[in-house]
C-alpha cells in the first residue's frame, strides 16, 4: 500500500468535509422532493446559472486521478485527448443541442428514442445509457484514493464511499446533487491552486519542466500513433451523449441558462486542466518511483506542508465524489424510470429510482471487481457504447427523423454494440486487457460506428 502520510491537521480538515457534504446533501433531502418527481429527479427544472455551472464543472471531473496518471505517462497527450476534444464538443452541444433539450422538457435520453423511434429503441437505448454512465470508475477511483489516504483496506474504503456520496442522494434526489456539488466546485479549484502556487514558488515555470521532462512529454502525441490519438477524439463525443449533460439542460431555468451554463463551464475547464496538467508535468520530473495513479496525491505529499496538503487532498475528494454521486443518481434514473417504471407504470417513480440506485451499485462493484483500472474502463466504456448511440440520439434533433422506425433504429443500437463488443473481446483474446490486440489494428470504435452508419444509411434509403 502506497499510502499518503498526512499530519493530524489534515485528517481534521477530511473529516470536517465528510460530514459538511453530509450535511449540505440531507439538509437539502429534507425538502419535500419525493412527492413531486420533478423536484426529486431534476431539482424542479428551476437551476440558476452559477448553480448549473458549478454542477456541470465539478462533475465532469471525477476522474482526477486518471489524469494524473495519463499525465505522468504520456506528457500533455492528456491535455489533446482528455480536453481539447471535450471543449470543442461542449461548445457544440451548447449551441446546437442544449436550448431544444430544455425546451423539450424531457427527463432523460431514452426519453428522446422513445418519442421519436417507439419502445424498441428507447428500451435498447436505455440498457446501453445505464451501462454508459455507470459510477464504477469513481467508486474504483475513490476507493483506492480513500485507502491510501486513510491507510484503510480497499473494502472500507468501499463502504465510506458509498455513506458519504450515495446515501444522502438516496433521500434527496437531484437536489442534494446540486448543492453539494456547489461545495465540491469551490473545493476543487481551491486544493489545485495551492498546489501549483506551491511548485510555481519552489521549481520554476515552463522552462524547468522543459528541460527535465522526457522528449515526448513535450509532443501532442506523447509518444503514441496517430490513430490512438484520433479515437479519443471520437470517444469524446461522448459529450453528446453524456445524460449529466442532458440532465442539467432539463433542469435548467431556461433554454439561455442551459446554453451560457455550458459555455461558462468550458471555461472553468480549460483553467482547471491547465493546472492539472502542470501539476502532472511536474509530478513526472519529481516523481521518478511511484505508481502513476497515485502521481497527485504523492505529489502533494512530496511538495505541501500540513494544512495545505489537507486542502489540497480534501480538492481531490470532492473532484471526485461530486462525480460519484451524480452518476449514480443518473444511472438509478435510468433502471428506475427508463427500465422499470416502462415496464409496470404500476408504482411511485421515485420508488423505482431508488430501486435503481441499488441495483446501479451492485452492477458498479461487479465492474469494477472485473475491471480494475479507470482509464481502462473509461476507453472500454466509450469504444463499445459511444458508437451505437451517437447517431440515434443525435438524429432526434433533426426533421430526418421521420425516415427512420422504430425497427431501424432498435437494430442500428444492438448491432453496433455487438459489433464493437466482440472486436474488442476479439482484441483482449488476441492480447491482453491492458495491451488489447485488434485485428487489423482497428478500434472497436470504428468498427461499431461503421455498422451504425450503415444500418441507418440503409434504413434511411429504404423508408425515404
Amino acid at each position: 500500500m502506497n499510502r499518503i502520510n498526512l499530519h493530524i491537521v489534515d485528517y481534521a480538515l477530511i473529516a470536517i468535509y465528510f460530514f459538511a457534504t453530509l450535511f449540505l446533501g440531507f439538509y437539502f433531502s429534507r425538502k419535500k422532493v419525493n412527492s413531486d418527481i420533478d423536484n426529486y429527479l431534476l431539482a424542479g427544472r428551476k437551476i440558476s446559472l452559477p448553480a448549473f455551472t458549478a454542477t456541470l464543472v465539478s462533475t465532469w471531473y471525477g476522474g482526477i486521478l486518471g489524469v494524473g496518471e495519463f499525465t505522468w505517462l504520456y506528457g500533455i497527450l492528456n491535455w489533446v485527448t482528455q480536453a481539447l476534444p471535450y471543449y470543442l464538443f461542449a461548445i457544440l452541444f451548447a449551441f446546437v443541442f442544449a436550448p431544444k433539450i430544455q425546451k423539450s422538457k424531457q427527463y432523460t435520453i431514452p426519453d428522446l428514442l422513445y418519442r421519436h423511434f417507439g419502445k424498441k429503441t428507447g428500451f435498447m437505448g436505455s440498457i446501453l445509457v445505464f451501462i454508459l454512465v455507470t459510477p464504477a470508475p469513481y467508486l474504483l477511483m475513490l476507493m483506492f484514493f480513500l485507502s491510501n489516504v486513510l491507510g484503510i483496506p480497499l473494502i472500507y474504503g468501499y463502504f465510506i464511499a458509498i455513506i458519504f456520496s450515495v446515501l444522502y442522494v438516496y433521500f434527496g434526489g437531484f437536489q442534494s446533487v446540486v448543492k453539494t456539488d456547489i461545495l465540491q466546485f469551490v473545493l476543487m479549484f481551491v486544493g489545485f491552486f495551492v498546489l501549483i502556487v506551491m511548485l510555481l514558488s519552489h521549481y520554476g515555470g515552463f522552462g524547468f519542466l522543459q528541460q527535465k521532462l522526457p522528449t515526448n512529454h513535450m509532443t501532442f502525441t506523447g509518444g503514441m500513433g496517430i490513430q490512438y490519438v484520433l479515437v479519443w477524439f471520437f470517444i469524446a463525443l461522448w459529450t453528446f451523449v453524456d445524460p449529466g449533460f442532458y440532465q442539467r439542460c432539463y433542469a435548467a431555468e431556461s433554454p439561455k441558462t442551459a446554453r451560457n451554463g455550458i459555455l461558462l463551464a468550458v471555461g472553468f475547464w480549460v483553467l482547471f486542466d491547465l493546472m492539472t496538467t502542470t501539476a502532472g508535468l511536474y509530478a513526472r520530473v519529481l516523481l521518478t518511483d511511484v505508481n502513476p495513479i497515485l502521481a497527485f496525491p504523492k505529489l502533494g505529499e512530496k511538495v505541501l506542508p500540513p494544512f495545505y496538503l489537507g486542502i489540497f487532498i480534501v480538492g481531490m475528494l470532492a473532484t471526485v465524489m461530486s462525480t460519484l454521486d451524480s452518476t449514480v443518481f443518473l444511472s438509478a434514473v435510468t433502471f428506475g424510470r427508463d427500465l422499470l417504471w416502462r415496464i409496470r407504470r404500476k408504482s411511485n417513480l421515485t420508488k423505482y429510482t431508488k430501486i435503481g440506485m441499488i441495483i446501479s451499485i451492485g452492477f458498479s462493484t461487479i465492474l469494477v471487481v472485473l475491471i480494475p483500472s479507470v482509464v481502462r474502463m473509461w476507453y472500454t466504456l466509450g469504444s463499445v457504447v459511444i458508437p451505437a448511440l451517437i447517431l440515434p440520439v443525435v438524429i432526434t434533433f433533426f426533421k430526418i427523423r421521420k425516415y427512420f422506425n422504430d425497427w431501424t433504429m432498435m437494430s442500428s443500437i444492438f448491432f453496433s454494440f455487438l459489433a464493437s463488443l466482440i472486436w474488442f473481446i476479439i482484441g483482449v483474446n488476441l492480447g491482453s486487457l491492458d495491451m488489447p490486440i485488434y485485428l487489423y489494428n482497428t478500434q472497436p470504435f470504428y468498427i461499431g460506428f461503421g455498422v451504425s452508419i450503415t444500418i441507418i444509411l440503409g434504413g434511411f434509403i429504404v423508408n425515404r
